[in-house]
C-alpha cells in the first residue's frame, strides 16, 4: 500500500456544539464545530413539537382508524 494516502486518525478531537457542549471524539479532523448535538436536539431532550398544518395529523389518524375498523 502507498504511504501517506490515508489521513491520520486522532482520538482526541474536540467537538463543540453551538449550545456550548464539548465532546472529545475520534476523527480525522483536528476540531469539529456543529450546530446541534444530543444535549440540545429536541428529539433527545423531549421538547419535540409536532407541527400540525391544516389538521393533517388528525386526518391521518381518522383514516387509520377507519381502515382498522373496516378490517374487523
Amino acid at each position: 500500500m502507498k504511504k501517506g494516502t490515508h489521513p491520520t486518525y486522532d482520538l482526541n478531537t474536540k467537538a463543540t456544539c453551538a449550545c456550548g457542549a464539548v465532546f472529545m471524539i475520534g476523527s480525522t479532523m483536528p476540531e469539529i464545530k456543529m450546530e446541534i448535538c444530543s444535549q440540545c436536539h429536541p428529539f433527545y431532550t423531549g421538547n419535540e413539537k409536532v407541527m400540525d398544518t391544516a389538521g393533517r395529523v388528525d386526518r391521518f389518524n381518522k383514516r387509520k382508524a377507519a381502515t382498522v375498523k373496516a378490517k374487523k
